[in-house]
């Protein structure tokens, strides 16, 4: 696949709450998958690290009601989205949460993502 392939179903995967199917096809085994300073995990590697991190992420979750994904935006080996999630994170009340995502690919899959979004207080 080339990068506007894997941009597209990576998008549709995202738009149908399908994240497990996306790391499934998508990740290289040796993705990079990096958040801003202050998140609970800032940097991890390796695909087992980035499915805990998912995990993690669910079990944060009280429910999830929506994700929108903006098209892709391709240039080169890299692409870009934005993803907005209508969240109740639990203890917390109900909440949109909007990050800029950015990948690499590579060989057909996803090598690297980062993500920026102003992360919440944790504590």
């Amino acid at each position: 696949m080339n990068t506007q392939e894997v941009a597209n179903k990576l998008v549709g995967y995202c738009r149908n709450m399908q994240f497990e199917n996306a790391m499934n096809e998508l990740y290289s085994h040796d993705i990079v998958s990096i958040e801003p300073k202050g998140s609970p995990a800032e940097e991890v590697r390796g695909i087992e690290a980035v499915r805990q991190k998912g995990e993690q992420f669910e079990q944060m979750v009280e429910a999830m009601h929506g994700v929108e994904v903006s098209e892709p935006l391709v240039a080169d080996n890299f692409f870009s989205c934005t993803m907005k999630m209508d969240v109740t994170f639990k203890g917390a009340p109900r909440s949109t949460m909007e990050e800029v995502c950015i990948y690499q690919v590579a060989d057909g899959k996803i090598v690297s993502e980062q993500f920026f979004f102003t992360p919440m207080p944790q504590g």
